[in-house]
């Protein structure tokens, strides 16, 4: 896979804009910069879009900027000139698709059928947009169509707002889902930058899914972890699982045998992505600990330690499940 595109997979949400003034530019990449999603589409439908790209592209390089409803081989020159990173078609024209591959363009068209897929297939693509979504069938078309084609993968793209892009996300035929419920053209009209900014912010937040998944507290021996786990399960109840290494007490408490991790102990932080959020993180100056990095069976990461510690704990990530 192209790595421009593997970038969008590691930031899993693509803006889909429509800009009216070039003006607007600068100060909705800051929104969305500071809003921790440093990516956008902008749409080939106004004719302020070129100068938009331009702008962005010259000003705020750490963007991720392409161009979406790209239609003919001429915009496409004139998105990559403007210093577009990425194309994005609303449908499969093999002429503006085989330009792009020709030119090592990173280009998603979008499709809606096993026959466009295989036409994608034929192209050399490895991934393709999903578009319109909702309307032509959600995740289900996509899990339904997907199946005879191991290697493809998805960017829904229509109809994907916060209230149903997590069951998308957490698919692994799905690479990234486009939207542009945080970056309305009412919004960029009003000059809404804070609100954008919120909206952003709400949306990787959501996106991420951070929540604590348990505490894991150290202890000088196993005599001192048995009382400790003994200790909560008489005065709170909690159920006790004896582990090898460890006590859990329920499901969020988990007392070390020995001194792990961490000063005090670790907190497993959970997380629809661990790769997304290993990306995010990184992006925000924090060091990961690439000797814990544990991957699943299908090589995707699962389990990794930050490098600093919260307080005298140390953090890992850890999947999310249901």
């Amino acid at each position: 896979m192209n790595d421009i595109l593997k970038k969008l997979g590691q930031l899993g949400l693509v803006p889909v804009v429509k800009i009216d003034r070039a003006e607007d530019a600068l100060p909705l990449a800051d929104a969305l910069i500071a809003g921790g999603l440093p990516a956008a589409e902008i749409t080939f439908r106004t004719a302020a879009a070129k100068d938009a790209i331009a702008a962005i592209a010259a000003a705020r390089p750490e963007m991720l900027v392409g161009a979406g409803t790209v239609l003919t081989t001429a915009q496409v020159d004139e998105a990559v000139a403007a210093g577009a990173r990425f194309i994005v078609s609303p449908g499969l024209n093999p002429k503006v698709v085989s330009y792009c591959v020709q030119r090592g363009i990173p280009v998603t068209p979008g499709v809606s059928s096993p026959s466009e897929i295989e036409q994608a297939i034929e192209l050399g693509l490895d991934v393709v947009k999903f578009f319109p979504a909702e309307a032509s069938g959600g995740l289900a078309k996509i899990k339904a169509m997907s199946a005879p084609y191991g290697n493809m993968r998805f960017m829904p793209t229509g109809g994907i707002n916060a209230d149903n892009m997590i069951p998308y996300l957490t698919n692994d035929k799905v690479l990234a889902c486009g939207g542009s419920w945080m970056v309305a053209s009412d919004l960029i009209n009003a000059g809404a930058w804070d609100k954008i900014t919120e909206m952003t912010r709400e949306a990787v937040a959501k996106m991420l899914g951070f929540a604590i998944k348990h505490v894991g507290i150290n202890s000088a021996d196993e005599a001192e972890a048995k009382h400790t786990a003994d200790l909560f399960s008489t005065i709170f109840g909690f159920p006790q699982k004896e582990l090898p290494g460890s006590y859990f007490c329920g499901q969020d408490i988990e007392v070390m045998k020995t001194m792990g991790r961490g000063r005090m102990g670790h907190i497993a932080i959970m997380t629809w992505s661990v790769e997304r959020a290993m990306a995010y993180l990184e992006r925000n100056g924090i060091e990961l600990d690439y000797d814990t990095l544990r991957l699943d069976a299908k090589g995707k990461p699962e389990f990794i330690y930050l490098k600093q510690d919260f307080g005298g704990f140390d953090l890992h990530l850890a999947v999310r499940r249901g």
